[in-house]
């Protein structure tokens, strides 16, 4: 910020809410400091003092601002949603007199439907991935494939996996998500192989002290980073002619597509994927229908 005073200090208290009592990931807890910082700029650039004194004028005028300045819908939706987040918290906390952001509205960011694979695809995808017996990076990264498409999980979820999260005979797994919830995800007997083939003829290879519980390490032994794994799908990605580049959130995408596309009901995927609300899970069903015009459009002769 260019002035802290007691903006900074109070922005200090809710990065440490946000990283202690909502458990959000350090990136989060960066992004929503990052959009306060702005907002607190600008009402220091209105001659605010002090928190308290932040009212819906200003929050407007600071939307109004970073649109003048070429920020996106997207991006306003953002900044919007981490002001709302913050008044509500601030005003909870008698921080601020009233909750401002209440009545603070956005424009709603335009929805890219996400890119996802056909089911041939995906198979072609997961059966070529090279798996050797004394490879340890194949059998790890084609553990780390069916994973991802058998439970919809995020890379970032399936990175924090413990051996003991992964069920083998129940073929279940268990996902902490976003805020730590907690979800029991089913997997298939391909993911149930892969995962084995990796702890019995991979792991081994690499494991260390520093190891511990991991499912899943880094040629170091340590648990393994997301970015080590998203860099993982995208070359195998690469590996299969024709495939697109979707990363790891695509393969989530995929998979939740593919689910409805078989008669999954929209509660269930919401479920599976650890949505909080069903809105989220909806865009799925505009990719089913987006794939089915597609598919009629090239098929039907009166299309």
């Amino acid at each position: 910020m260019s002035d802290g005073g007691e903006f900074g200090a109070v922005l200090e208290r809710y990065a440490d809410h946000l990283a202690l009592e909502r458990d959000l990931s350090a990136h989060t807890v960066r992004a929503y400091v990052g959009d306060l910082t702005s907002l607190f700029d600008h009402a220091v650039r209105l001659r605010l003092d002090r928190p308290e004194e932040l009212d819906l004028r200003t929050l407007r005028s600071w939307l109004a601002r970073l649109h003048s300045q070429g920020a996106s819908r997207t991006t306003l939706a953002r900044r919007a949603s981490s002001a709302r987040g913050f008044t509500a918290w601030a005003h909870h906390r008698g921080l601020l007199p009233t909750d401002p952001g209440a009545a603070l509205t956005s424009p709603k960011p335009h929805r890219r439907l996400p890119e996802v694979l056909r089911p041939d695809e995906a198979a072609a995808l997961l059966d070529g991935t090279p798996a050797g017996p004394e490879d340890p990076a194949g059998l790890r990264d084609r553990a780390i494939l069916e994973l991802l498409y058998a439970s919809g999980a995020r890379v970032s979820e399936v990175c924090g996996l413990d051996i003991d999260d992964v069920n083998r005979e129940r073929r279940t797994v268990r996902v902490f998500g976003k805020g730590r919830k907690e979800r029991m995800v089913p997997i298939g007997v391909p993911a149930v192989e892969a995962v084995d083939a990796w702890l019995s003829r991979g792991r081994p290879a690499w494991v260390i002290g520093a190891s511990g519980p991991a499912l899943l390490l880094g040629a170091r032994g340590r648990r393994l980073d997301p970015r080590t794994a998203r860099r993982a799908v995208h070359e195998r990605l690469a590996a299969v002619d024709g495939l697109p580049d979707i990363g790891p959130h695509g393969l989530r995408h995929s998979a939740a597509t593919h689910l409805l596309e078989g008669g999954a009901d929209l509660r269930s995927v919401q479920e599976l994927l650890g949505h909080a609300t069903l809105a989220t899970t909806q865009i799925y069903t505009h990719v089913s229908i987006e794939r089915l015009r597609a598919t009629y459009e090239r098929a039907h002769p009166r299309a």
